[in-house]
This record gives structure tokens, C-alpha cells and sequence, in this order.
């Protein structure tokens, strides 16, 4: 009886995290990976629409070295991740003030395993994950550190210490995720893989289960079927649901041609799947194999993983963002966007799309049953390949701003503080 006031106690909680990362009720933050809950949509109006070299930044600060990472943001302040030096051996994590970016610290480590690499990521390729009092932070190095709002060490790892069989043949770069008290940890690899389930209180292994030996930068997310949150991890072959709690299957299904590097999205009681065809999943409350409603190749995108909102799908193919009804899979709408290559994620607020391209060209466009383009918004002009300050970390919204990182910089778009 009382394992099951216990059993019962703690789903509650994680079905209230989960709400309150679905709905965001509260204060703007954007904790991690797209978002509250890793959505990519946030609810706030009155987002700035144009702006330009010099135009419309609130700030914008110089970083130490390279990253993929994403900025997350919780009460007033902005944290990112960073590498440098030889071979990008030298860990950063930074902390600025969200209305003046201001830097209110800076901490560094020195990575324990390998730095080995694809050209296009680097060792901070994973977004880190914050709750507002600490910030949790990965690095494709398998170093894993939890670091109070004031940059005071709260424990720290070194997963290849742990297990040295795991293997960086290419960069990892999938982000940590967040459900009540346990960080979702995806360590998927060509050597020891698995997923794992952490305390973020203490950095210990709540759970840890094995995981197929493939390369995969897939980000978990979070389900919610009949109040029983789940993690949901992807990999080529399989979608697979996670206690939180415990690292058990809560139901899985089997696939072929998977994504190995964007994540699903998740809405209206279905979970969307990209690969080669994105699929439409509808989860069974008994755990049963879930049900394909339908699928569709109009959105095979390289990098950027797709955002549900309001009955609606939307998702990169090519050189157009797409809508589709997401209870039929009918193509709604498709809009090109400015040209470029693209590797970060659309995001969603105010009845628009953000989309921003590696060359700093953001396209915003107004959403309804018909698409228009409100903007094309350049922050820099690139004189040569090499000037290019590129971006390929999925943008961050919080506080009334848009906070675009780039290779060397962190830009804050949005009304100086005050005004």
C-alpha cells in the first residue's frame, strides 16, 4: 500500500513537470532542447520580427570558442556551453545576465575523452538543461557537470571514466533532457551505448539500460499518455518509452530508417517520428505497440527536427518549411524560406515560425491557413566563406527576445532593457 501512495505521489509530480513544460504557465524560461519540453514553441507576444546588422539586438557578446549548443534561460539569466583550445579539450560553461548580457561567470574544465570529430560539430554540440537553480551540462567528451545558478560546482562526471568503452567516432551531440528530479541522459554510441536516468541532486545512476551500438545525436523527449509521462529515445530501428522512474519499457515501436539525428514531436495524443518517412504514432494506455495513423516524405530534413502546435505539424523539406494537418498528414501549406544551408530547428511563438539558416538569416513567417513572410532578417553581411559566422544552434526565446548563438557569438534580439 505504501509503495503504491509512493508510485502514485511521484506520477503526479512528473505529470505536473510535464504540464508545466507543455503549457509554460509560468515565467518565460526555455530550460533546454527546443524549449519547455523540448516543443520548440513558447507562448510569448510581441516578439520582434525585424532586425538587422546593428538593428534590433538588445546585445550581443563575444564566446570563447565554438558550439552547437542551444542557450537555455530561467529566471533572468542565460547559460551556453562551449569548447576551445587544442583539439576543443577546454570545457566552458558560461552564465550572462538576460537583460544587459552582462557575464556573470565563466567556468571551465578539461575534457576527459576523446575530442575526435566530424567538421561540422565540435565537443559542445549537447544543449544543456536547466531548472532555474542549477544548470546541467553535457559535452560530446562524455563530461557531465551540474553547476549552481552562481557557478559553484555541484558534482561532476566523466562518463568515459564510468564506462571506457564508450566511443566518439564522430561527435555525440544529443541534449540532455529534464523530468522532475531525473536528467534524461542519451549516450547512444558505436561502443557501450545506453540510456540512463541521473539524479540531479547527487549525479548518481537512478537507471541505466543498454542501448544498440549506433551512432545517433537523437535528443529524448518527453510523452504523456493517459497522465503517465514517459522518455521517449529514438534510435534508427526503434522509438522507445522509459519509466522515468525506473528505466522500464512503458511500450516500444519498431521501425526502419529511423532518425538517428532529428528528434520526434510530440501533440494531441500522438507522437510524430521522423526518418526517411515521418510517421504518425498514436501510443496504447496498455502499452501495446503503438498505432502508425499515417506518413508521409514530404519532410526529410537533414538537421532540423519537426514542431507540433495547435493541430498542426510543421517541418523543413529542402528549402521550404511545411504544415501539415496532423491528424491526416495532408500537406496544409509549404513556404520557402531564405536559402542557405540549415541546420537548426524551426521555433514557434506568437503565430509565427523562426526560422534561421547557417548564414544568420532568419526568415519569419506568419502562420494560418495561408503562410506570409513577415521578414528576412540577415545579422551580419558575409564577405567571404570564411567571415561567416555560422549558426547551426536552434534558436531560444525568453523575456520577450530571441537569442540566436553563432560560432563566436551570442546575439540577444529584442527591446534594450528598460524601454
Amino acid at each position: 500500500m505504501k509503495k503504491s501512495i509512493r508510485q502514485l505521489c511521484f506520477s503526479a509530480c512528473l505529470v505536473g513537470a510535464w504540464l508545466t513544460a507543455s503549457t509554460w504557465s509560468g515565467a518565460a524560461d526555455w530550460p533546454g532542447f527546443r524549449g519547455p519540453g523540448g516543443t520548440g514553441t513558447s507562448p510569448e507576444k510581441g516578439l520582434p520580427v525585424r532586425w538587422g546588422p546593428g538593428e534590433g539586438l538588445r546585445w550581443k557578446v563575444e564566446l570563447p570558442g565554438r558550439g552547437l549548443s542551444n542557450p537555455v534561460i530561467a529566471r533572468g539569466r542565460v547559460y551556453l556551453t562551449a569548447c576551445s583550445g587544442y583539439r576543443e579539450g577546454r570545457l566552458h560553461v558560461l552564465c550572462f545576465d538576460a537583460a544587459t548580457g552582462k557575464k556573470l561567470w565563466e567556468r571551465q574544465f578539461a575534457a576527459t575523452g576523446s575530442t575526435v570529430r566530424h567538421p561540422k560539430t565540435c565537443m559542445a554540440a549537447p544543449t544543456p538543461v536547466t531548472d532555474g537553480n542549477a544548470v546541467y551540462c553535457l559535452w560530446a567528451t562524455g563530461d557531465l557537470a551540474a553547476l549552481d545558478r552562481d557557478g559553484n560546482l555541484l558534482w561532476y562526471r566523466s562518463l568515459v571514466g564510468d564506462y571506457p568503452d564508450v566511443s566518439n567516432q564522430v561527435g555525440m551531440a544529443a541534449s540532455l533532457a529534464l523530468i522532475g528530479d531525473t536528467l534524461l541522459l542519451p549516450m547512444e554510441n558505436a561502443g557501450d551505448s545506453f540510456a540512463a536516468g541521473i539524479d540531479k541532486k547527487t549525479g548518481k545512476n537512478r537507471w541505466r539500460v543498454k542501448r544498440a551500438r549506433d551512432i545517433n545525436w537523437v535528443t529524448p523527449v518527453l510523452v504523456n499518455v493517459g497522465g503517465s509521462p514517459a522518455a521517449l529515445f529514438q534510435t534508427s530501428k526503434e522509438a522507445t518509452a522509459y519509466d522515468p522512474e525506473k528505466g522500464t519499457v512503458r511500450w516500444a515501436f519498431a521501425g526502419e530508417k529511423l532518425s538517428t539525428i532529428l528528434s520526434p514531436a510530440v501533440g494531441g495524443g500522438m507522437v510524430f517520428v521522423p526518418g526517411a518517412d515521418l510517421l504518425a504514432l498514436r501510443p496504447r494506455q496498455d502499452g501495446g505497440t503503438p498505432e502508425v495513423l499515417w506518413k508521409t516524405g514530404k519532410m526529410r530534413a537533414a538537421y532540423a527536427s519537426p514542431v507540433y502546435s495547435k493541430g498542426r505539424l510543421y517541418g523543413m523539406g529542402g528549402v521550404a518549411l511545411n504544415c501539415l494537418d496532423a491528424r491526416t498528414g495532408d500537406e496544409v501549406w509549404s513556404q520557402r524560406v531564405a536559402p542557405g544551408p540549415l541546420a537548426a530547428s524551426p521555433v514557434l511563438a506568437d503565430d509565427k515560425a523562426y526560422v534561421v539558416n547557417e548564414l544568420g538569416v532568419t526568415t519569419v513567417i506568419a502562420l494560418g491557413d495561408k503562410p506570409k513572410v513577415l521578414a528576412t532578417n540577415r545579422l551580419y553581411e558575409a564577405k567571404t566563406v570564411e567571415d561567416r559566422d555560422r549558426i547551426l544552434a536552434t534558436p531560444a526565446i525568453s523575456g520577450g527576445a530571441i537569442y540566436l548563438r553563432s560560432d563566436r557569438h551570442l546575439f540577444c534580439i529584442g527591446a534594450k532593457a528598460g524601454r
